[in-house]
């Protein structure tokens, strides 16, 4: 199965860039018609989690995905899930 992954740790602290990398990670499982993208926040303090799981729960950007995972395993994993419906 295909998956994207994006790992937030190397801007952990540029929340421009963490909002248009979200952004741009859904653009692009949305383009190619990957059904999986794995996000990194890593497991720190949680605030970065914390604002990936509040960017994700907008309602823009809620109706673009099917379901949202947190990993029981690794709290410092979250895995949005697309259902693409028809032909391209």
């Amino acid at each position: 199965m295909a998956k994207l992954t994006l790992d937030l740790h190397p801007i952990f602290n540029k929340g421009d860039r963490i909002e248009q990398a979200l952004e741009d990670i859904i653009d692009e499982a949305e383009r190619k018609r990957v059904p999986t993208v794995e996000i990194i926040p890593g497991k720190g303090s949680g605030q970065l989690k914390k604002r990936v799981l509040r960017f994700l729960d907008r309602k823009d950007i809620k109706q673009r995905y099917h379901r949202l995972d947190k990993d029981r395993d690794n709290h410092g994993r979250l895995f949005v899930y697309f259902r693409f419906r028809g032909k391209q």
